[in-house]
């Protein structure tokens, strides 16, 4: 009898503790549904599921390709409990995971935290790694469970749900100091998610909202981020092609992190409005890309006077900005405005650029293909950086006049491609006196306006192509008076025209003749004093350094 007692009562304390528990569950949502559990890396946790609310439980056996241990819940609304003794954790790396498979419709319930401690009410997860890609790539989950974790652990729950597509709602997720990637790729690609969770984390580490919801077409609005200190790349590319995304959170924070805003909003394609940004000094890529493809209208103020390595670095690029922010910093750092508002196909007005001490790539391609931009800004700087001004206006199309360029010395690559395909530019005025730097003026002209004027001092080379004065611009010096000289009287080399002929004496060097378009019409090398021309007009003849004027 006393045994009997004992057993009855046994039996009340499991069935007690199964009612108690709040295990992971499945539930099929349409017939035939099923799972299993796959390992990666040799990695084995322990896993046992019951199909009967908890009488009785089985292990879970690693599913083949045959179908081997592969659970069916066979009509609408059998579901699996799930439990597991992992106080390790139940992922131990990256490449060594324990991932579900899934057929049919499956909605998850009940608590994951199930599979480590087996009854689901821990709130501390124990590894780095724990949940990774748990979920991955099951769009047969229409349904997540509960993360009630307020301890976190570096990458615990990165790609938990990644790709799954038929995902529409995300689990709470009330941790309020984050770890390392703890977030991370959470949700990409869950493209029927149309809610985002609240994040009420106030303390933020590196890369913790990183990917997070990449790719989730249907999420329309952002949760809140209340956090005022960030951490490198905290939210990087965290709503990155969230294509309907049409409002964007308040961004508080005044103390930037490398990276921390990179590509946040990167092709947002219905985000018009940007959030206020109050930080006054950058960091390393912090606004690099962060609003690149999205329907901007309007740039929020740029205050800060201090930048950073990229820290602008196509901030806008691809947006539907008409106006640009002003920039008034004066010191600039490398990449700092590198594409920031390339190919802002609406911009007809540029900042004022008041800098006047540059460092590399500071505005390399910052308007190119800006389309409808029909005035460039002042370029003050006298001292150049390399590839300083590298394709800075190249296909801007609609304008007419580069900005004077005061510097008399070059950079690699400072001038490159700067004005290639600006096909109604007619007017550049330099300060160099000397084209051999390194691929400082490659491309610079190519495709300009097939006649123009160049503006450069006398001393400067009178040499054309796509590298040099473009073809078919006349050239005026800006010392000496504001022509090319038609006599130097204490220079050795004279020339003058008359009967079809240029005469010139005193040339040390071989002798090119131009016509007034820029055109090579003769080249002597040898001897001769006297040149026959194929017709009259006004040509430039030249020898080394000397340019001279001569009318036929």
């Amino acid at each position: 009898m006393k045994r009997k007692i004992f057993f009855a009562l046994l039996t009340s304390c499991f069935t007690m503790l199964a009612y108690s528990s709040n295990y992971l569950t499945f539930t099929a949502e349409e017939d035939n549904s099923s799972f299993s559990i796959s390992n990666w890396g040799k990695n084995n946790p322990n896993v046992e599921y019951s199909l009967d609310d908890g009488e009785t439980w089985t292990t879970l056996l690693e599913g083949d390709f045959m179908g081997n241990n592969t659970i069916i819940l066979t009509n609408k609304g059998d579901k699996a409990l799930l439990r597991g003794n992992n106080p390790d954790g139940f992922s131990k790396y990256e490449d060594k995971y324990t991932y579900f498979k899934m057929t049919g419709k499956i909605a998850a319930s009940g608590s994951v935290m199930s599979l480590i401690d087996g009854i689901g009410e821990s709130k501390t997860i124990p590894s780095n790694f724990c949940f990774i890609r748990l979920f991955y790539n099951c769009p047969s989950l229409t349904q997540a469970p509960e993360l009630p974790a307020t301890e976190l652990t570096e990458n615990c729950y990165e790609h938990m749900f990644d790709h799954c597509t038929n995902l529409t709602m995300a689990p709470e997720l009330p941790a309020t100091k984050l770890a390392n990637y703890c977030y991370s790729a959470m949700f990409m690609d869950c493209s029927s998610l149309s809610l985002a969770p609240k994040l009420p984390a106030t303390e933020l580490a590196p890369n913790c909202y990183e990917n997070m919801f990449r790719s989730c077409f249907n999420i329309t609005q952002a949760p809140e981020l209340p956090a005022t200190k960030l951490a490198n790349r905290c939210y990087y590319s965290m709503f990155n092609f969230c294509i309907n995304l049409t409002k964007a959170p308040k961004l508080p924070a005044t103390e930037l992190a490398s990276g921390c805003y990179l590509c946040m909003f990167s092709t947002c394609q219905s985000l018009t409005k940007a959030p206020e940004l109050p930080a006054t000094v950058l960091a390393s890529s912090c606004y690099e890309l962060m609003f690149s493809g999205t329907g901007l209208l309007q740039a929020p103020e740029l205050p800060a006077t201090e930048l950073a390595d990229n820290c602008y670095n196509a901030m806008f690029s691809g947006t539907n900005l008409t106006k640009a922010p002003e920039l008034p910093a004066t010191k600039l750092a490398d990449h700092c405005y590198e594409r920031m508002f390339e190919v802002c196909k609406k911009l007809t007005e540029a900042p004022k650029l008041p800098a006047m001490e540059l460092a590399n790539s500071c505005y390399n391609s910052m308007f190119e293909s800006c389309e409808n931009l029909t005035q460039a800004p002042a370029l003050p700087a006298t001292e150049l950086a390399d590839e300083c001004y590298g394709s800075m206006f190249a296909f801007c199309t609609k304008l007419t006049q580069a900005p004077e360029l005061p510097a008399t010395k070059l950079t690699y690559d400072c001038y490159y491609s700067m004005f290639q395909e600006c096909e109604n530019l007619q007017k550049i005025k330099v300060s160099f006196t000397e084209w051999e730097v390194s691929m400082a003026t490659w491309f610079w002209v190519e495709d300009v306006a097939p006649t123009g004027t160049f503006y450069c001092p006398k001393e400067l080379p009178l040499e054309y192509g796509e590298d040099r004065i473009p073809e078919g611009w006349t050239v005026e010096y800006t010392d000496e008076g504001t022509d090319v000289a038609e006599y130097v009287s204490d220079a050795s080399f004279k020339a003058w025209g008359a009967d079809g002929k240029i005469t010139y004496s005193g040339a040390t060097m071989p002798v090119r003749i131009y016509d007034l378009g820029g055109r090579l019409v003769k080249e002597v090398t040898s001897e001769a004093q006297c040149v026959v021309m194929p017709q009259h007009g006004t040509y430039i003849v030249k020898s080394g350094t000397v340019s001279l004027k001569v009318k036929l």
